[in-house]
């Protein structure tokens, strides 16, 4: 399984860092561990002070570099799910020159937490890596939930929020009108 984690540099060398991965993680044969390595920016358009236009990149979040590792998928005593990088590739990510360590990390040889997939997506898809689904449900389309105790039921959409990604639609239950959210991955358009 890949999941993205975020690497603290010095500030202004996000860019070297990067290439430092790209380069190492060939050099050691760890293709197949360590994946992309992102440094997000954009491009922004200013005004110098004579008035032209020039564009300008920006880093999106200085002093991190974002890297796609493999992790295990592993239980803890208490069935707790816990995810395990390969020891080899977080050593050769942390000892790399210029990496001050990692974010989600409390230290002292214990390692991080990986980036949860819902922000991941956002920064990837704010990048244009990834591209946000098109939603395709409006006020008033009929849907039929897909799972949950009203699967297979049919309901109108009183409201779309696509930012939560859920649509609203109202239940007649004991004579009564109760509101309930649905995500969009638990319905389909009819």
């Amino acid at each position: 399984m890949k999941r993205w984690y975020i690497v603290t540099t010095y500030s202004g060398y996000e860019n070297s860092v990067k290439q430092d991965l790209e380069r190492r993680r060939e050099t050691y044969n760890m293709t197949d561990l360590v994946f992309q390595v992102l440094v997000p920016e954009e491009t922004v358009e200013v005004k110098d002070k004579k008035g032209k236009v020039k564009e300008k990149v920006n880093k999106l979040f200085p002093g991190y570099v974002f890297v796609e590792m493999e992790v295990d998928e592993k239980k803890d005593a208490a069935g707790n799910t816990i995810l395990d990088m390969d020891e080899d590739a977080w050593f050769m990510v942390r000892n790399t020159p210029k990496v001050t360590g990692f974010l989600g990390s409390s230290g002292g040889g214990t390692k991080p937490v990986p980036v949860p997939k819902a922000e991941m997506d956002g920064i990837l898809e704010k990048l244009g890596i990834i591209v946000k689904p098109k939603v395709e449900f409006n006020v008033g389309d009929k849907i039929t939930a897909t799972t949950g105790a009203f699967a297979n039921s049919v309901f109108e959409i009183a409201e779309v929020d696509n930012d939560k990604k859920i649509v609203v639609v109202y239940m007649d239950m004991f004579g009564q009108s109760i509101r309930s959210e649905i995500p969009f991955d638990d319905i389909k358009k009819l």
